[in-house]
């Protein structure tokens, strides 16, 4: 069976705290592993989370602050440590390249494992195939070069048993049939439509250390989970606006307004160490909202696909 869930490595914004690690975020999609953040500590709440680094595939950095990126060098390092010959790839926006190409070396180690770092243009336009989904960037507002980042998985097809017992289509030829539309069954062309109906493709956003902006809302589109900070209330949204982040309410409401359909909010200042606050508020700003505040090592399963 197949998992398809968000790990929460960590929680806090800027200072961790005695409940909160610093950021960090596993999306495990399939086979697939995906590392959002990794600020310190990543590598110990791996352990505490049960995940291995041979999970790990691609790593996603929306911009250069420590608390989003400090923990990339224990994770290179333990891979190397672990013997593993996997390639990952850092994605990151080209305007931190100097620091991640710093913290890619940041101490000596027997360096083994396949690393490759992709710079992506800040205005985060070219999207990349990750094998079975789609890796998209959108430019986010905060004080450095920064990027949020959507996983998506491409629409395709559920086949029917029926029909396909109806046209003859043998067991062999069913997944050429989902890949290229159409097969020939004793001369005859069978298309794709005859014998399947839709299936959605599912997605995750990634949006972290933002004003609201464009991005954030091109990004958070009708998305099946939605990771969001949320790092302060409203009575704090001057100085929310004036550091480049959202409030919980801001949050709440950008979600709803987009149609996000799971909403994870995280990121939270240490001035709160009681999160009912955030709770509430998001809830004020956007009722019946499938809302969870994060705490550290949740799982978070993406919602069911949707109706085609």
């Amino acid at each position: 069976m197949s998992i398809r869930e968000l790990v929460v490595l960590g929680t806090a914004s800027q200072v961790p705290t005695r409940t909160r690690n610093h950021n960090g975020y596993v999306l495990l999609f399939d086979d697939l592993g995906i590392l959002f953040d990794p600020g310190e500590g990543t590598q110990r709440q791996f352990s505490l989370a049960g995940l291995t680094m041979a999970r790990i595939h691609h790593v996603c950095i929306t911009h250069a602050h420590g608390d989003h990126c400090l923990g990339l060098p224990g994770v290179l390092q333990r891979r190397a440590v672990d013997g593993l010959t996997t390639p990952v790839t850092v994605h990151f926006p080209a305007g931190a390249a100097e620091t991640i190409a710093r913290l890619r070396h940041a101490t000596p180690f027997d360096d083994t494992a396949p690393v490759t770092l992709r710079a992506v243009d800040d205005g985060g336009a070219t999207p990349m195939d990750l094998g079975g989904v789609v890796l998209h960037a959108a430019p986010l507002v905060h004080g450095e070069p920064t990027l949020g980042w959507r996983v998506q998985e491409p629409d395709g097809w559920r086949l029917l048993p029926d029909r396909l017992e109806a046209v003859g289509v043998p067991p062999p030829l069913r997944r050429r049939l989902t890949t290229h539309g159409e097969v020939d069954v004793d001369g005859r062309q069978v298309r794709v439509e005859e014998v399947g109906v839709r299936r959605p493709g599912q997605s995750m956003a990634f949006v972290m250390d933002t004003r609201d902006c464009d991005g954030a809302r091109r990004l958070a589109q009708d998305v099946d989970l939605l990771v969001i900070e949320a790092t302060f209330l409203d009575d704090q949204r001057a100085l929310a606006e004036e550091v480049g982040h959202l409030t919980a309410g801001q949050a709440a409401r950008l979600a709803r307004e987009c149609g996000a359909r799971r909403v994870v909010l995280t990121h939270f200042s240490q001035r709160y160490p009681d999160l009912a606050g955030h709770l509430e508020e998001a809830r004020a700003h956007a009722p019946g909202l499938d809302l969870t505040v994060a705490q550290d090592l949740m799982r978070i399963p993406l919602p069911p696909r949707r109706a085609e």
